[in-house]
């Protein structure tokens, strides 16, 4: 068994693990959570505090650096998705009959594109609006919270999250940087 095998199937260990931990009880919740649309109300805070920081201008300037840091992480992940073609876990068949499966859903599974554009997202957020308030690190709760009911419902390993997780960051931080770049040339 090579380093990676051992790797997968640690993942997969892991997964069933915390899958498992999931009750019938809860599956509305986490399918309210897991639906992007349910954090519809965050991201209207997130336009308030950026409209407070820097007004109107900046706003639509940011608004157009997040649709494109958006745009950017789900074609990435897409790219990396098909390269690896790695089943999700609902489709895998040698542990899909021993999971929770609340959500069915197609396609591949690594990198998780919500915790990669979640985390860029938030990333870019957290370093525009950190000096201007408080508790911004209070952000990283919505990619914490938003990547683990990927995996409460069935359809992404804890690697898929950690990987996205971390390819998110790198994107989140590259796209913080050119606007910067883009808003020095506004002022």
């Amino acid at each position: 068994m090579t380093l990676l095998d051992k790797i997968i199937q640690f993942d997969k260990e892991l997964f069933i693990y915390l899958n498992g931990l999931g009750s019938e009880k809860w599956d509305f919740f986490w399918m309210i959570l897991t639906n992007q649309f349910s954090w519809i109300p965050l991201f209207l805070l997130f336009l308030i505090l950026i409209y407070k920081s820097y007004g109107w201008k900046k706003l639509l300037v940011f608004l157009v650096i997040i649709a494109l840091l958006v745009t950017f992480s789900d074609q990435f992940v897409n790219f990396i998705k098909n390269y690896f073609e790695r089943l999700r876990p609902n489709r895998d068949p040698s542990i899909n009959e021993m999971i929770r499966i609340v959500k069915n859903s197609a396609g591949f599974s690594f990198v998780s594109g919500h915790a990669t554009s979640s985390m860029a997202v938030t990333l870019f957020l957290y370093l525009t609006l950190k000096n201007h308030f408080k508790y911004t690190l209070l952000f990283f709760t919505w990619p914490l919270v938003f990547a683990y009911s990927r995996i409460y419902v069935g359809v992404h390993f804890p690697m898929d999250i950690f990987c996205g997780t971390l390819l998110g960051f790198i994107i989140g931080y590259l796209f913080y940087g050119l606007s910067l770049k883009i808003l020095q040339k506004i002022e």
